[in-house]
């Protein structure tokens, strides 16, 4: 039997490396692809794969690539390349593809992001994966697979060569904080392709984990001081396998996934804006979009979301993932459709539309109405104990009316996990992490201090109740 650990989180099936490798990584495989052929999406006889540079991401899409061969299909490598490049390669060819990662959680964790010949899965083909999970042992691999990184780096490399004008970011400085991410020398090529002169800040061999939401983590300690070191107008970076955004102004603040995503939208001309509970609850204030959808978080939800929706239509998350649907074009040439997280879209837009502007990033973020917010977490926080805090804070009103006495509580909206707002219209959100036992909490403030003592007190009651 698989260790009852590995479960599909808002992107993608994760767990322990130790669980994730050897036969638990071949029948999940197995089961994709078994699913694949019920639908009738299995033509095409390829599979395509990708990794992260995890130290267990070798070994997993080694079986990953068994379970291919042992299905009768071939087999695909293109290396460690990003999620998105991975996605829009496959996408080309009419074939389905995985993605060996654990994003931005822990080193000792993986995963497997799937995708049919039409993009991300659903929830609906997770069920799908689920139900045809055997225990039947997949043998190994005796096949040499073929090699077509470069051609999918290119690929993705030319969606991106018209996206800004010519010259656009001349004169621009950006440091990448290139760490682990498999996004530094694609989004280095990049920026430069568009006259950006980039500093490469902090190359590491080994894997280290980058949350994009997390701004507290002692990985991003050095980040202002380069901003000052370098008289950078920016810090670019993205997680594990590039498809969250990571951006620093010229003046050693971050800016949040959604104001990423935000401006991304309006650059690209957006009408339908799709975006998780999580998001800013300034973005419908903009006035920007004739429609915002809100949603639970996961890109499965998100995807859902664009599907149903018309006109020129943009997707984005709280980390700053995004992504493109239907009628979305640039400098009137249509930008193809791209159902998946993508870190480098966003941060071009963003530095672009500055430099277009003769501005700093910090002015654009500046001229928004929005709340301030912040985001953190709780990390090694069982799941049972998360729930268990969750649901009473759901279900016993006495209880959450005491928890919140220094604020009030003014209205619960419970699209996923639990979102308060205060007596003075401040906003503190508590949600499990489906992808790592980690208990999240999203604040908005009236103000920058507001913010930050409502994260902190968030914190500390979370923490006191789950301990």
């Amino acid at each position: 039997m698989l260790d009852s650990s590995l479960k599909f989180g808002t992107s993608g099936l994760r767990g322990l490396a130790v669980e994730l490798q050897g036969q638990a990584a071949r029948r999940y495989t197995a089961a994709f692809l078994h699913h694949l052929k019920s639908l009738g999406q299995d033509s095409g006889g390829r599979v395509f794969l990708a990794q992260d540079f995890r130290p267990s991401s070798p070994a997993i899409a080694a079986d990953c690539a068994a379970a291919i061969v042992a299905a009768g299909l071939t087999p695909v490598d293109c290396g460690a390349i990003p999620t998105p490049a991975l996605a829009y390669h496959a996408m080309a060819a009419g074939c389905p593809a995985i993605m060996v990662t654990g994003s931005h959680i822990p080193v000792d964790r993986n995963g497997l992001k799937f995708y049919v010949p039409g993009g991300e899965i659903s929830k609906a083909d997770e069920a799908g994966i689920l139900a045809a999970l055997g225990d039947d042992p997949v043998a190994d691999l005796t096949e040499v697979v073929s090699d077509e990184g470069d051609a999918a780096t290119g690929r993705y490399f030319a969606r991106f060569a018209s996206l800004l004008p010519e010259g656009a970011l001349a004169g621009v400085r950006v440091g990448v904080f290139e760490h682990s991410t498999v996004a530094r020398d694609l989004l280095t090529r990049i920026l430069q392709h568009f006259g950006a002169e980039t500093i490469a800040l902090d190359r590491r061999d080994s894997f280290v984990a980058v949350d994009t939401e997390a701004f507290s983590d002692a990985v991003f300690a050095p980040l202002a001081s380069w901003v000052q070191q370098h008289g950078l107008d920016a810090v670019v970076s993205a997680d594990g396998d590039g498809d969250r955004p990571l951006l620093m102004h010229a003046g050693g603040e971050f800016v949040r996934g959604d104001v990423l995503g935000l401006i991304t939208a309006r650059y690209l001309g957006a009408r339908t804006v799709v975006t998780p509970v999580t998001s800013n609850s300034g973005i419908e204030r903009t006035g920007s979009f004739s429609r915002v959808v809100r949603t639970r978080v996961g890109s499965p939800y998100v995807i859902e979301g664009m599907m149903g929706a018309t006109g020129s239509v943009i997707g984005f998350e709280a980390n700053g993932g995004t992504f493109v649907g239907d009628g979305v074009s640039v400098a009137g040439k249509p930008l193809s459709p791209l159902p998946t997280r993508d870190a480098i879209l966003p941060l071009l837009c963003v530095l672009g539309l500055a430099a277009g502007k003769g501005v700093g990033v910090a002015e654009l973020v500046a001229a928004l109405p929005l709340q301030h917010a912040l985001a953190d977490r709780l990390q090694n926080v069982p799941n049972e104990r998360s729930a268990a805090f969750l649901t009473r804070l759901s279900g016993d009103e006495a209880y959450a009316r005491e928890l919140f006495t220094p604020y009030g509580i003014a209205e619960l909206t419970q699209i996923d996990g639990l979102q308060f707002r205060t007596g003075s219209g401040d906003m503190v959100h508590f949600r499990a992490s489906g992808n790592a036992p980690e208990l999240r909490c999203y604040v908005e403030g009236s103000t920058a201090e507001v913010a930050r003592e409502l994260l902190d007190w968030g914190l500390r009651i979370a923490a006191s109740e789950t301990a």
